[in-house]
């Protein structure tokens, strides 16, 4: 028996040593603590005024930009430290050493990309010193909030920079046309699913029936995580003053208005990704062949340090590539090297400090100009009714001819591109006669009033413009296109259109349901009818929205995915029967029994659904429900009347402590957002007057 008993001890040492060398490794590669008294001593720079409104918006007022920048990233991080603190370590590449394995890709884009790399060469000779000072402000306001509160900080944060800052936009802003997809699908990993939409709509006085011009802002957005809207109001005394929503980690105002003028921001989706297939040298792997001349790879190493269970953690070594192209991926399909717009540049903080700023149309699109962001379209309004719409995109200068839609071969230099064409090449609308603009994710060539829009031929097919029409830009065209003279009580009930059009993909799935032979099938039969009386609209109370969104939804998945494995309509409309009988008992409950928002102790019906102007994309859950996880969150309505006097309303689909359970403002707004109602934005000294619950500065506000 001793033996058996030495192999155990064996065994058990064996155990002990790997559990030793894991720690031991674990704390080597732990970051030091950090000293926090200079991050608290550093407020003392800082001269602002933090004042909550009824619904705990934060409206800062700071002595200099830099005082009112400290001042917004203190009350962000009183309301969603945890999403900021998050954002900052996925910018770093350490998410992985506190979340684990899940975080690690996302660690070893930030070190593809060279995001670092791109930061460090050019943060200091690109940027401005006012950019850099509103950047470092906003870094010393997180520092300060998360020094006074340490028990809620995640190790390796602290302290936080203004490049740290900067780094987030360098990191995050390819990703909003597109290139996280291309990255996706070069190792067939899952797409996320969430949508990537928005609705901006701008009438000028000659399209409203009082005279006043009139902005929609109708950001489509995830109800929570790093690209989640937070509202607030920010001045200071050197003529910063917007109003508008702001994403974790920025000091700019993203979209919004000041006095003078506003713009709304919907994704546009351009060919701004080129992909090459690079010929790997069969006699040295690191080596890829351009112009009949084999290179050398470009090679790094990224250490990525994965947290594994409590204390322990490892760290990886993965190399990095690059070559001519830029980023290199090997993958089982090949070698593939990327090149992407805006690459290797970190002056996007400038332009969105220089848009925030702008006071007049020629200041707004001479920050437009610098063209360092490259993409998103802009909707703009402004008091003295000029408005404009813009499908901005850093177009790279293609040669003609080339199929630059597909793979390209990667060993012709002349293929790889450089530079971008100029701002005034750019597809944009400015004071259509119709004197209406929009979008809604879809084409520039549909974004006005008929006839009075951009020619799709004055454009070279290098662009990559695209040419779809989604159902809510059908449903723009079909409401706010069609009349000529807008009242605003038409402007606001049209953003709350839920319908579907007749020409939808929707329609064409119901239309495709409807012709199904039923064989004798009861359920088919009963379904059939209930679709035949549906109005295509998503109102609560629609009796044939359930089932017709249920049933088409992942069928136009399947085929806007090109998923050959998706289900036919027949399957889907099987499937969505037996969901809706077990569930609710019936093929036809009310859409406000299936369609809800959660958030707390608030559960209510809500109207919309998928790619309706009252946009709601709900998760399925165990009852059959579908809880709201994004679509319309932060809304705004501003207005100028026609004597150029502002007003603005908002709403947002939770409220400002976006992350927080236990505070009052968790849900508040949820009720007002579902009924479609909405709030005054005090932008002014006397609309605030009267309506301040608080005021306090940054560390100074009260116990509760």
């Amino acid at each position: 028996m001793r033996w058996i008993w030495r192999g155990l001890l064996a065994v058990a040492g064996l155990a002990l040593g790997v559990v030793v060398t894991v720690l031991l490794v674990s704390a080597v590669g732990a970051p030091r603590k950090a000293d926090l008294t200079p991050l608290i001593e550093t407020a003392r720079n800082y001269d602002v005024v933090i004042r909550r409104d009824r619904f705990g918006v934060p409206h800062i007022l700071g002595k200099t930009d830099a005082d009112a920048a400290f001042g917004l990233a203190f009350a962000h991080s009183e309301d969603d430290f945890e999403t900021i603190q998050t954002v900052a370590l996925a910018t770093r590449g350490t998410l992985a050493a506190s979340e684990g394995l899940k975080a690690a890709p996302g660690d070893y884009i930030v070190s593809l990309l060279g995001v670092w790399k791109t930061i460090d060469a050019k943060y200091d000779r690109d940027l401005p010193a006012d950019v850099k000072a509103v950047l470092q402000a906003y870094a010393d306001g997180v520092n300060y909030y998360a020094a006074r509160n340490p028990g809620k900080v995640t190790p390796g944060l602290l302290p936080l920079t203004g490049k740290d800052i900067a780094a987030g936009f360098v990191f995050k802003t390819p990703f909003f046309y597109g290139l996280d997809g291309e990255l996706k699908r070069l190792t067939n990993a899952t797409e996320d699913g969430l949508p990537k939409g928005s609705n901006g709509v701008a009438i000028a006085p000659s399209r409203s029936s009082d005279g006043a011009t009139r902005l929609l802002v109708n950001s489509h957005q995830p109800y929570s995580g790093p690209v989640a809207w937070y509202e607030a109001v920010v001045e200071s005394g050197e003529g910063w003053h917007v109003a508008g929503g702001f994403f974790p980690g920025s000091p700019f105002m993203l979209h919004g208005h000041n006095a003078d003028l506003g713009w709304a921001n919907t994704v546009n989706n351009p060919d701004l990704v080129d992909i090459y297939r690079l010929t790997i040298n069969p006699e040295n792997k690191d080596e890829y062949r351009l112009d009949g001349k084999w290179r050398k790879l470009d090679k790094s190493t990224a250490k990525l340090r994965v947290k594994l269970w409590g204390p322990f953690s490892w760290t990886v070594s993965k190399e990095v590539l690059g070559s001519a192209h830029g980023p290199v991926m090997r993958t089982k399909g090949g070698t593939f090297a990327i090149r992407y717009a805006g690459m290797d540049t970190v002056r996007q903080p400038l332009q969105y400090w220089r848009l925030d700023k702008a006071r007049s149309l020629e200041e707004w699109k001479a920050a437009m100009a610098l063209q360092a962001l490259p993409s998103i379209n802009y909707v703009y309004a402004d008091a003295k009714g000029n408005v404009g719409y813009v499908y901005n995109g850093l177009f790279p200068k293609r040669r003609e001819g080339v199929n630059w839609s597909g793979v390209l071969p990667g060993d012709r230099s002349d293929l790889i591109w450089t530079g971008y064409l100029p701002f005034d090449q750019v597809p944009q609308v400015w004071q259509p006669k119709g004197g209406l603009v929009f979008n809604a994710n879809n084409t520039p060539f549909e974004a006005t009033a008929f006839g009075d829009g951009l020619d799709p031929y004055a454009f070279s097919p290098t662009m990559g413009i695209q040419t779809n029409m989604t159902n809510r830009s059908l449903r723009l065209v079909e409401t706010f296109a069609a009349d000529d003279q807008i009242t605003p009580e038409e402007f606001r009930a049209w953003k709350f259109d839920t319908a579907y059009s007749h020409r939808s993909s929707v329609a064409a799935v119901v239309g495709e349901l409807l012709a199904l032979d039923p064989k004798g099938d009861e359920e088919i039969i009963a379904a059939q009818a209930i679709l035949a009386r549906w109005d295509y609209t998503t109102k609560v109370t629609s009796r044939g929205a359930a089932l017709a969104i249920l049933t088409a939804q992942p069928v136009i998945t399947a085929r806007d995915s090109h998923d050959p494995k998706g289900p036919t309509p027949r399957k889907a409309l099987l499937e969505t029967i037996k969901l809706l009988k077990t569930n609710f008992g019936r093929l036809d409950p009310e859409w406000g029994k299936v369609n809800r928002i959660r958030r707390g102790r608030v559960d209510l019906p809500i109207d919309g659904g998928p790619d309706t102007l009252r946009a709601v994309y709900g998760k399925p859950g165990d009852d059959g429900r579908l809880t709201a996880l994004a679509g319309d969150t932060f809304i705004m309505f501003v207005s100028w009347d026609r004597n150029g006097v502002l007003s603005s309303q908002s709403i947002h689909q939770f409220g400002t402590a976006t992350m927080d359970a236990s505070k009052a403002h968790y849900s508040d707004q949820a009720p007002l957002f579902a009924a479609m109602r909405f709030k005054p934005v005090l932008f002014t000294e006397a609309q605030l007057a009267g309506n301040v619950v608080e005021t306090y500065r940054p560390g100074q506000r009260a116990a509760k």
